[in-house]
């Protein structure tokens, strides 16, 4: 099992990162595609748009956030995606890339979490 890491896909790549999966459900702005250096655009796996709105990055909504996303990965097409992304990090090292301006308080840190890293 590799080390599972959580940065920003405006980021400059770098060796250490493994995989490079983009989790988020939109193309983040600005970013090409040969720039982002991506393995993987994993949007299934990214949290519905009601609860991306409801939730708006507010750290104090940050814990009912984790709950209500938690509950949507039991979801079959975002749970199938979670099992991809345990593939990855599986065989290696695997890095969760978001265009959010605080990964911290993300979706890409609740699929870390899961995922063991």
């Amino acid at each position: 099992m590799g080390q599972v890491r959580v940065r920003r896909v405006q980021e400059e790549a770098d060796a250490a990162d493994g995989s490079r999966v983009l989790v988020d459900r939109v193309w983040p702005r600005g970013i090409s595609k040969s720039a982002a250096r991506l393995d993987r655009w994993c949007k299934e796996v990214a949290p519905s748009t009601e609860l991306r709105h409801w939730y708006g990055h507010d750290a104090e909504r940050f814990d009912e956030f984790r709950r209500r996303y938690r509950a949507e990965l039991d979801d079959p097409e975002r749970s199938a995606a979670l099992e991809e992304l345990r593939g990855y990090a599986a065989d290696g090292d695997l890095t969760l890339l978001t265009a959010t301006k605080e990964p911290g308080i993300s979706h890409a840190r609740v699929l870390a979490d899961l995922l063991g890293g």
